[in-house]
């Protein structure tokens, strides 16, 4: 533990080496504050490189933070072509890994952090609360533990490491646990030949409704071309309307309406079937292969596997000495769920905002990014590049910065999403735009900044835009 307890004068711990967190880092050195970054994994950006396979909804363009490239610019680094989308593992190698690089000894990889109180504080003590600096408890790739203290904590874990189950209540379905060894969580990577192997001439249930379950069901179609056999199951919760298949052609992100695209013709060639208003109850084996049970007692096919995609949320066990103020449905901070509730926004319509709605009744403590959304799918990267702006302005005591709006996107929206969309274009368009040429994928968007003015043009609050 740091001999100095002069709160003022000690790191900002930042937690996660994602996009956000270093993000965050290159934000707080602008200011003139030092950070910490602590990382659970060996290099940067863990959770992006386990889904390196997966292109991006974003160009390069809108997934490169202003305060990061300036750090980078003294190392030679050389902007990506800003039109272009890259995929997960070319945004680690070629942004997110260069950057954590260049902040060098300040990002501590194997450092994953088990627990944040107030020094000597637990959470129901209020005496000279507010005064005391944070303790941070990391455990060490070798098992070590060690405390660090920080005069702020900003939360840039994500939620990856959380996904949601299969089961229709929230809860894993009976079963799913034990089902484990024939269970995914992610969009397979079918260019790795194990994983191909594991569907290729099988029957897959794939649990979920947006992009990520778009994605797996258009692999699992194209392989079912080269593999005989090879069928998919595709499980909604809902009944199949205008917008199961997100926005089509007219989608506010062109590139995530063409895989929505691509997954409503797997189902009407036959390639993928259909599971409509099927609440997932209980997983039950079949021999060697298992079946999905409903709430209404109607039960699947049997399928050989189960890709459960439905969404993330956070992890907010280490947290739990802290005083947050945090919404009871979404799990996001009190102020900013309002403003990011998926029945009533999508990503494009999402107010901007920064440290005022991401504060908590603990103060200097901020969950940003992904994670600040809880269990909203509406999160995009320039919105989380938006946030930790805001909150190193906050911290370095600058609230006039803190509190103007700074974020610039895409009329057609920008989203950290994922997506195949190497064939072709798509005409630009807005979210309820008509589209002139549904077969097309590539889009210049305009640039328009979102003030305080609720946007016009929005999307189905089921489809979203992420």
């Amino acid at each position: 533990m740091s001999e100095n307890t002069s709160t003022g004068r000690l790191p900002v711990a930042v937690i996660g080496a994602g996009p956000i967190g270093l993000a965050a880092a290159a934000r707080l050195i602008e200011r003139g504050i030092e950070p910490v970054v602590l990382e659970s994994g060996p290099s940067a950006a863990t959770a992006v490189r386990e889904w390196s396979h997966v292109r991006l909804f974003s160009q390069w363009s809108e997934v490169v933070d202003p305060a990061a490239e300036k750090l980078l610019a003294p190392t030679g680094w050389v902007r990506p072509d800003a039109d272009a989308y890259p995929l997960g593992g070319d945004w680690v190698a070629r942004y997110l890994q260069p950057l954590a690089d260049a902040l060098g000894s300040r990002v501590r990889y194997g450092a994953r952090v088990t627990g944040v109180a107030r020094a000597g504080r637990d959470r129901i003590v209020d005496a000279d609360r507010e005064a005391q600096p944070f303790t941070v408890h990391v455990q060490h790739a070798d098992g070590s533990e060690e405390r660090l203290l920080a005069r702020a904590v900003v939360d840039a874990s994500g939620t990856w490491s959380t996904p949601g189950p299969a089961g229709g209540n929230g809860l894993p379905a009976l079963g799913e646990r034990a089902a484990s060894a024939k269970t995914s969580y992610c969009v397979p990577d079918l260019s790795k030949p194990e994983v191909r192997a594991r569907y290729a001439g099988r029957r897959t249930a794939v649990v979920g409704s947006g992009a990520s379950a778009f994605t797996a069901l258009a692999l699992l179609a194209d392989l079912a071309q080269d593999e005989p056999g090879t069928h998919a199951l595709w499980v909604l919760r809902r009944g199949i309307s205008g917008s199961t298949y997100g926005g089509g052609a007219a989608d506010q992100l062109p590139a995530r309406g063409a895989l929505g695209l691509r997954a409503k013709a797997a189902v009407e060639a036959g390639r993928a079937g259909a599971l409509t208003g099927f609440r997932t109850a209980a997983v039950e084996p079949d021999g060697e292969r298992l079946v999905l049970v409903a709430e209404d007692g109607r039960r699947s096919e049997a399928v050989d596997e189960i890709i459960v995609l439905t969404g993330f949320r956070p992890d907010l066990s280490f947290l739990d000495e802290l005083r947050l103020g945090l919404d009871e449905r979404l799990r996001a901070p009190l102020a900013l769920a309002p403003l990011i509730d998926p029945n009533q926004h999508s990503c494009g319509t999402v107010y901007p905002h920064g440290a005022n709605e991401l504060a908590h009744p603990e103060g200097e403590v901020y969950l940003v990014g992904m994670k600040s959304y809880g269990r909203a799918p509406t999160f995009l990267a320039l919105t989380g590049y938006e946030q930790v702006r805001s909150v190193a302005a906050a911290l370095a005591g600058d609230h006039e910065a803190a509190a103007r709006v700074e974020l610039t996107l895409p009329e057609t929206g920008v989203c950290g999403g994922a997506g195949l969309f190497d064939e072709g274009t798509v005409q630009d368009g807005g979210c309820c735009s008509t589209p002139t040429a549904p077969e097309i994928l590539t889009v210049k968007p305009r640039l328009i900044t979102l003030g305080v003015e609720e946007p016009t043009n929005s999307c189905s609050p089921s489809g979203g835009c992420c």
